[in-house]
């Protein structure tokens, strides 16, 4: 019986656990951050989900940022642009 090599194309993946941050007890005052994916549709559910807590809640700031591309991970000057200037952020994925 002839065999066939098969290969395994996920590779090693080598990741450290995150502590999840803790959640904030209130919005009211605090800077929102929206990063838009590209998504076609995430830009829409982002704004619909800003009005929605907008509506309900007194930011001081909404900020809005968007990726290079959907199937791309937010570069790290991104990542650090919302860390500093957002106190909590929403992302969605529109499809």
């Amino acid at each position: 019986m002839k065999t066939i090599p098969v290969y395994d194309p996920r590779g090693v993946l080598e990741t450290q656990p995150l502590a999840a941050a803790p959640r904030v007890k209130k919005l009211q005052g605090l800077r929102l951050g929206l990063l838009d994916n590209t998504k076609w549709n995430a830009n829409k559910l982002l704004r619909g989900v800003r009005d929605r807590l907008a509506a309900q809640h007194g930011f001081s700031a909404v900020n809005y940022y968007r990726k290079e591309g959907f199937s791309l991970g937010a570069a790290p000057e991104l990542i650090a642009r919302i860390v500093a200037e957002c106190d909590v952020v929403v992302t969605a994925i529109g499809d």
